[in-house]
């Protein structure tokens, strides 16, 4: 008898010997995972201070963001307009988006410093002229700063997807200011470790650093364009590097999260050159890092390891680090990889064929039993919250992007985490049904 649900995950599952890059599954209809963890636009949004987010759209697409503003108890900070049939049929959309919005703000106890106003696809399909909206927003609201935001699904795989746009568009309030030789770490959603490499980089330069994380005022926000250099690790957020470099004249450096030795080095001694701070010997950094890696390793002894890309931006370059340092790397759930990941994926095409890559959206996923630990006794280490649902597993890493990781220092605290969560389990479903992990509230 053909047992269905292994024809099911064979049809989905491939050893990375035989995956295409990037793209090894095909695409279609896709599922949802319950792993609610990572972060939306309205999450995002809300790292402004004294901000108001106002979403113009139908009711039905709006449910999803009224319900993660209700989450996270911010709806003192977030408003809707609903787009109805006439407004199609009648072409009084921008009057809508004026009226309204120009009402919402009118019945405030107090207006908010900025204005994040979100429209959505209908919006470009009816050509409504946002540019006259924004400018009558602007002529009503002298005292309020407005900037166009966008909830638009139907360019989630474009160029352009909704996330780096809104990670572009949170810093579109920054206005000239003179340069003071500081950092602003941009897009990056969660505060960087306290003994950060690049705190340690900059330690006794006397350059600010400065990150929207961090920021409890909007003229803290402000304060950000005074720096010279605008840093980010995620490539989510290049695209707010970029703009703000031919806008503000901030000095872009990406230098993204890695899991290569060599990698970092060089992207600290990037760093270290374009500040004109003195590179340090990073052998030090390295040893300690190692050290970590090989007592977490110790500490699994052989415990099956699965890694989802909700994580780490770089699912497949920490499987080759943790396989290089021996930990019994055996699953990577993603969809897709991007360019930098192409030396990982040959690696690993070369010197562990047999890992297995998992979809996250393909529709069997929803349908197959998520009892892989089982199958293992229940000893299986996931590293991300679809890596856990999935296998079914209670020992897990909940990391949503890196969650502050960075550089060697990054690699050696990821390593002493693994160790601990190995170690005791952990009630998976009451984590992972939290939308937008570790945001402001």
């Amino acid at each position: 008898m053909i047992d269905l649900h292994q024809a099911a995950k064979s049809a989905v599952s491939v050893p990375i010997g035989e995956a295409a890059f990037p793209v090894p599954f095909e695409t279609g209809l896709e599922y949802a995972a319950p792993a609610r963890g990572p972060w939306n636009i309205v999450h995002v949004g809300m790292l402004l201070p004294e901000s108001r987010q106002i979403f113009v759209c139908a009711e039905g697409c709006l449910r999803g963001v009224v319900l993660t503003a209700a989450e996270m108890g911010a709806m003192d900070r977030f408003s809707t307009i609903a787009v109805q049939e006439n407004n199609l049929l009648e072409g009084d959309m921008e009057q809508l988006i004026i009226d309204g919005t120009s009402r919402i703000l009118s019945e405030l106890p107090r207006l908010p410093r900025a204005v994040l106003l979100f429209t959505s696809c209908v919006h470009h399909f009816v050509g409504c002229d946002l540019h006259y909206v924004f400018q009558k927003l602007r002529e009503k609201f002298p005292a309020v700063d407005f900037t166009d935001c966008y909830m638009n699904p139907i360019m989630r795989k474009s160029k352009t997807p909704p996330d780096a746009k809104m990670r572009q568009q949170l810093y579109s309030f920054l206005r000239p200011a003179e340069q003071d030789g500081g950092v602003s770490l941009l897009g990056t959603l969660t505060p960087l470790d306290e003994e950060n490499d690049l705190f340690r980089l900059l330690s006794g330069s006397g350059r600010p650093f400065r990150a929207i994380t961090s920021c409890k005022t909007y003229n803290g926000y402000l304060e950000l364009s005074k720096s010279s250099f605008g840093l980010t690790i995620n490539p989510a957020a290049a695209l707010a590097g970029e703009t703000l470099e031919k806008r503000l004249g901030m000095r872009h450096l990406h230098l993204p999260l890695s899991y290569d030795f060599d990698e970092i080095a060089a992207n600290l001694s990037r760093f270290c050159e374009a500040l004109d701070i003195p590179a340090p010997d990073f052998a030090p950094w390295r040893k300690r890092a190692e050290e970590a890696l090989r007592a977490a390793s110790e500490a699994l002894n052989g415990v099956p390891v699965a890694i989802d890309y909700t994580a780490t931006t770089r699912p497949l370059g920490l499987a080759k680090l943790l396989l290089e340092h021996g930990f019994a790397v055996e699953s990577v759930y993603a969809d897709s990889f991007s360019a930098p990941e192409k030396p990982a994926f040959d690696w690993l095409r070369e010197n562990a064929p047999g890992l297995t890559l998992h979809p996250t959206v393909h529709p069997v996923m929803g349908m197959l039993p998520r009892d892989e630990a089982d199958a293992r006794d229940g000893k299986l280490l996931a590293i991300g919250q679809k890596a856990a649902y999935f296998t079914g597993t209670g020992y897990f890493l909940n990391l949503i992007e890196g969650d502050g990781h960075y550089g060697f220092d990054g690699i050696a605290r990821l390593a002493e985490e693994l160790a601990e969560a190995a170690r005791e389990e952990k009630d998976v479903p009451s984590i992972i049904q939290v939308k937008g992990w570790g945001c402001c509230g």
